[in-house]
């Protein structure tokens, strides 16, 4: 809850880091092997050349967030300061004040009519070429990277952390910075199948964490709705597959009455034929109400995400 609070701090007052939205541990892991699997991702190659790459890339990557995981552990356990040092490194691996601070600046720059320029920080965030989007398509990107954030960047380390420690959260914050880089939302065509896929099984069950928490948070989101937004969650249609921001997505965009998605260009030039999630007859055409209402749902699924985290301390508590 500590690691939770001081990554909220300090993004809100830094912002994001080298432009980007992401936990630390992520924004270094895409520095470091960002450049090595773009040289080995060639659209020429045919796909089975492309999977032994990308296993490459993935066992390296792989690799290096275990060995740092270990590393902080044991940096941990020799210099504990009274559970600081834990505190400050846990924090590494999750991100949501910078992703609020990005997207308040976002709403801020669009209420003035100067979006150009404000979207620098979503579009590196998301590895998402926004030079030529409308402002819809940017505030979609937007929001939709708020949803995504809550999952992989606060619920998702979390998670791991409670089941295996700092291992386990640097593990899990290597593997999504990969999945994030090279899985393309499932348009990898084999290069980035391997990280997407060991990313889609650690990543499940915290999914589906988050996207109850971001249901439960439309109770309390002026025009939102809870009640749709599980019935989004169960829906056939409109609904966001995993790759795409999964259950968190799509509970925001029922709850909010909205629709998240759609076609995008990525950094590389790529486009991306995501899919339209939300109810049918809602509105694409997203402006600065909807961007804030979006900050706004993410800080009410962030805060009863806290919440059940102090009443699960409390009854581990008085079991044990």
């Amino acid at each position: 809850m500590l690691a939770l609070t001081l990554a909220a701090v300090a993004g809100i007052a830094t912002g994001p880091v080298l432009g980007s939205g992401r936990p630390f541990f992520g924004i270094l892991m895409d520095g470091l092997f960002g450049g090595i699997g773009v040289r080995l991702d060639k659209a020429a190659r045919g796909p089975k050349d492309l999977i032994v790459r990308g296993v490459v890339i993935a066992v390296m990557g792989i690799s290096f967030a275990v060995f740092v995981g270990l590393m902080m552990a044991s940096i941990s356990a020799k210099l504990p300061v009274h559970g600081v040092t834990e505190i400050v490194l846990l924090s590494l691996t999750t991100s949501s004040g910078a992703v609020w601070r990005t997207l308040l600046r976002l709403y801020a720059a669009m209420k003035d009519n100067k979006v150009r320029g404000a979207y620098f920080a979503v579009a590196r965030s998301t590895n998402t070429d926004l030079s030529a989007a409308d402002d819809f398509t940017i505030t979609r990107t937007g929001m939709g990277f708020a949803a995504r954030s809550f999952d992989k960047s606060v619920v998702a380390p979390v998670f791991w952390y409670l089941l295996a420690g700092l291992p386990g959260a640097y593990i899990y914050a290597g593997i999504a910075a990969l999945a994030a880089r090279f899985g393309r939302d499932g348009f990898t065509r084999g290069f980035g199948t391997v990280a997407l896929g060991v990313e889609k099984v650690a990543g499940f069950i915290p999914s589906t964490i988050a996207g109850f928490f971001m249901a439960l948070g439309g109770l309390f989101t002026p025009t939102g709705g809870m009640t749709r937004a599980f019935r989004g969650i169960l829906a056939r249609k409109g609904r966001a597959p995993y790759v795409e921001g999964g259950l968190a997505l799509t509970a925001m965009a029922w709850s909010l009455n909205v629709v998240l998605g759609g076609p995008v260009t990525d950094r590389d030039g790529r486009i991306l034929q995501k899919v339209w999630a939300g109810p049918e007859g809602a509105t694409a055409r997203l402006e600065a109400g909807h961007l804030r209402r979006g900050v706004y749902i993410c800080l009410m699924a962030y805060l009863l995400f806290m919440a059940a985290l102090m009443g699960l301390y409390g009854l581990l508590g008085r079991v044990f």
